[in-house]
């Protein structure tokens, strides 16, 4: 039972804290959201505290409401939305005025004001004193988490603490450094905490509250900003001896199970965002990232990159590369590549393409057109072979061509492949993945997606949890940590990825030829190696934008260009087709605007470099 779930339910309704849409944030006077009722009593304590976690839910936060959480994966290396207008940071459209910083800014400062009243109104509450000491630093954690987020982007924003009125919140910006210190300030004090608990058992009636391992998590990633690598290896090393592990309860498949809601609260989950399928409780990324057929008819708003599914590597941990699959496949432009990916002719006579054009007609055309390329019979086997003996989590994570997925055709529950052309068949035979792109041939994702008719209530409101912070994050952090401190811990850091690789089922590292005289113990190679698995591991989690911007890599790892210098990265049919390229624009980028909305409402805010117009 989801115990804090409900609870966050139950304390909206009785104290008046509700969620708030983007718009809803533009004209609600924030000082309407406590009243002089609140943390008079046990139950309006609960409810003001629970009303700071409940900002978690805004979507850029922790991504709860609206497309938040998948836009910034379409950010970074994994994802892209198929809409342009949607990413100006991809496109070099981002101005001071860009609503995205506004959200931003706003969401996570209304964070800080809900944390700051509820730090300074709980002393006076009749609660317990071992519970008012767990309450403060649940909200000083999240302070500190919100503060965190704003800081990596902004990089030196205004700090409040013990201001509860939002009319007083008009100072300057404070350094980077400073910001820093303050987190760490708000951390060290929760880990001093003794009513805080290392963590929470599965069914407690408090998971998903703040634990002490939460606190360890963020303060080595706050490390890891500073590049204090040793004090960052102490803090993720503590919640190995708390009881974190990997979940690895569902075998070969616990990568995939591990995103399902059976499993949300195993011992992998540090940091989550607590969902419940009603609405505004829930999560959308099924909505967004699910096609047609998924459960609810979905949108896939936000589509794996083409360019980032090619980087998984085969199963040995030897590089994938097309030309293995189909010889001179890299040297042919993507016109050209595109007849590898059609149907087989047999068995397609009945039907008819979304234009009307009869499918075996296309697929006779495509045979004249390219008579050596084409395989009648044999075309879908070669293109499927190209994502088998690949690291599992790249299946386990995305819907590739001519693998099935478990949808919804006809109303019912139906096992569906995904081929190309799709002839919008998901009632009858032969069943085909249908999607809201349907002129164009894209991955897209399985991860968050549901399953069949029974995974979710709605497709707005999915009840599984979206993970912030998991135990595998930290073990990769560790051998990050571990790996930049020099040669005497590479051994150190290839046993952490090591365990992330082997609940994936992929090869461990120093295993097999691939493996062994590549990245170790080359401490530049091993470096990549684990911003790899961080890629392939966090996929459409949210997580890699942050990774990139921290490593400074998003220049090069999210845009490419050709010998002649024009883009060649974007929103990618499979086969490499255009439907948008993006465009780096400059190191500017990985620093974000002060947006110019509250510049002119605080007078005091400073504009980042390259920025002020």
């Amino acid at each position: 039972m989801k115990n804090l779930k409900y609870l966050i339910l139950l304390c909206v309704s009785a104290a008046g804290f509700f969620m708030l849409s983007c718009n809803e944030l533009d004209t609600v006077p924030y000082e309407q959201l406590a009243s002089g009722s609140m943390y008079t009593d046990e139950a309006t304590t609960d409810a003001g505290v629970i009303g700071v976690y409940n900002v978690l839910r805004q979507e850029y936060v922790a991504g709860g409401s609206g497309i938040g959480l998948a836009l910034i994966d379409s950010w970074g290396v994994n994802s892209d939305s198929r809409d342009a207008s949607d990413v100006p940071l991809n496109t070099a459209k981002a101005s001071n005025t860009t609503g995205t910083f506004q959200n931003y800014w706003k969401q996570h400062y209304y964070g800080v004001f809900r944390a700051n009243t509820a730090i300074a109104s709980i002393p006076k509450s009749p609660v317990s004193d071992a519970k008012k000491a767990r309450l403060i630093a649940e909200c000083r954690f999240l302070r500190a988490y919100f503060y965190y987020r704003l800081n990596m982007v902004f990089k030196g924003v205004p700090y409040y603490e013990g201001i509860t009125e939002i009319s007083e919140m008009t100072k300057g910006r404070e350094t980077e450094a400073f910001i820093w210190d303050k987190i760490i300030e708000d951390l060290t004090a929760c880990a001093a905490e003794t009513n805080l608990p290392d963590r929470y058992d599965a069914g407690d009636g408090n998971f998903g509250r703040i634990t002490q391992g939460a606190v360890q998590a963020l303060l080595g990633k706050v490390y890891l900003w500073r590049q204090e690598y040793d004090k960052a290896e102490t803090a993720f090393k503590a919640l190995e001896a708390m009881g974190y592990e990997l979940f690895a309860g569902a075998g070969a498949d616990s990568y995939r199970q591990l995103f399902k809601e059976a499993n949300e609260q195993s011992k992998e989950a540090v940091f989550a965002l607590q969902c419940v399928g009603l609405s505004g409780q829930g999560q959308a990324m099924s909505f967004r990232y699910g096609g047609r057929t998924s459960y609810g008819s979905c949108w896939n708003t936000i589509l794996p990159n083409t360019d980032f599914v090619d980087s998984y590597e085969n199963i040995d941990g030897s590089q994938f590369n097309w030309d293995d699959i189909i010889p001179g496949y890299t040297a042919k432009t993507p016109a050209e590549r595109k007849v590898y990916f059609y149907r087989d002719k047999d068995a397609v006579e009945p039907f008819k393409d979304a234009s009307g054009k009869s499918a075996y007609d296309i697929l006779v055309q495509a045979e004249i057109d390219y008579p050596t390329e084409y395989l009648p019979t044999g075309n879908e086997a070669r293109i499927k072979s190209a994502y088998e003996n690949r690291d599992p989590r790249l299946k386990m994570t995305i819907i590739t061509p001519y693998s099935t997925y478990l949808g919804i055709g006809g109303g019912v529950d139906q096992t569906l492949t995904l081929r190309w052309p799709c002839w919008n068949s998901d009632a009858v035979e032969p069943f085909d993945i249908r999607t809201d792109t349907p002129g164009r041939f894209h991955y897209l994702y399985r991860k968050f997606v549901a399953e069949g008719n029974s995974e979710i209530p709605n497709r707005e409101y999915s009840p599984i949890d979206l993970p912030i912070i998991r135990y595998a994050d930290v073990l990769l952090n560790l051998a990050e940590a571990l790996n930049e401190q020099g040669a005497a811990n590479l051994n150190e850091a290839v046993a952490a990825v090591n365990k992330v690789r082997s609940r994936a089922g992929a090869a461990l590292l120093q295993t097999t030829d691939a493996t062994k005289p590549t990245y170790v113990p080359d401490q530049n190679n091993l470096r990549e190696r684990i911003r790899n698995e961080r890629r392939w591991e966090f996929a459409g989690e949210g997580v890699n934008y942050f990774d990139e911007i921290r490593w400074r890599t998003l220049a090069t790892s999210k845009f490419k260009t050709d010998a002649s210098g024009a883009a060649v990265s974007g929103n990618l049919e499979i086969w490499g087709t255009p439907w948008y390229t993006t465009e780096w624009g400059g190191d500017k980028y990985y620093t974000w605007a002060i947006p110019n909305a509250e510049r002119q409402k605080i007078k005091a805010l400073t504009q980042n470099e390259g920025w002020e117009n």
